[in-house]
C-alpha cells in the first residue's frame, strides 16, 4: 500500500500547478485528440470548487456562453492540461461557490482580490478588507 502512495507523489510532484482556490479566474489549456490530430483548448471562467484529495483532485470551472452556463471538471494532475494559468484571485468567503449557478447579473460578479490585500468590487468601488474605521469625535 505504501508503495502505492509512493507512486501517487512522484507523479504529482513532476506537474506544475499554480496556487489557485474557488473564486479565482483560470484559463486551462486542455488538450483535445480529434482522430488523428491534437489541438489545445483554452476554457476561461471561474473556479467554483477543489474536490479530492491527492492525484484524484479536480476542479469545477464554469463560464457563461452566449447567455448559457457551462461548467467543466478538471483532473488537476491530467497529462492533458498543458497549462493553467490564474487571470485574476477573487475574494470570496465560501470553498464552493454553487450559488453561481442561480445568480445573474451583477449578483454573479465576483469582488478581485489585489496585492496588496484590499479587495476591488465588481461595481468599481473600491473597499479594504480587514481595517477599522474610527468615528471621529467632535
Amino acid at each position: 500500500m505504501n508503495l502505492l502512495k509512493y507512486a501517487e507523489q512522484q507523479l504529482i510532484a513532476k506537474t506544475n500547478v499554480p496556487d489557485f482556490k474557488a473564486g479565482d479566474t483560470v484559463t486551462v489549456n486542455y488538450k483535445i485528440k480529434e482522430g488523428d490530430k491534437e489541438r489545445v483548448q483554452q476554457f476561461t471562467g471561474v473556479v467554483i470548487q477543489i474536490h479530492g484529495d491527492g492525484n484524484v483532485k479536480t476542479f469545477t470551472v464554469r463560464k457563461i456562453s452566449n447567455g448559457v452556463g457551462v461548467e467543466r471538471i478538471f483532473p488537476l494532475y491530467s497529462p492533458f492540461i498543458e497549462s493553467i494559468k490564474v487571470e485574476r484571485k477573487g475574494e470570496v468567503r465560501r470553498a464552493k461557490l454553487f450559488y453561481l449557478r442561480g445568480a445573474i447579473g451583477k449578483k454573479a460578479k465576483i469582488d478581485e482580490l489585489k496585492e496588496d490585500g484590499s479587495a476591488l468590487p465588481a461595481t468599481g468601488i473600491p473597499k479594504v478588507i480587514g481595517t477599522t474605521v474610527e468615528p471621529e469625535l467632535a
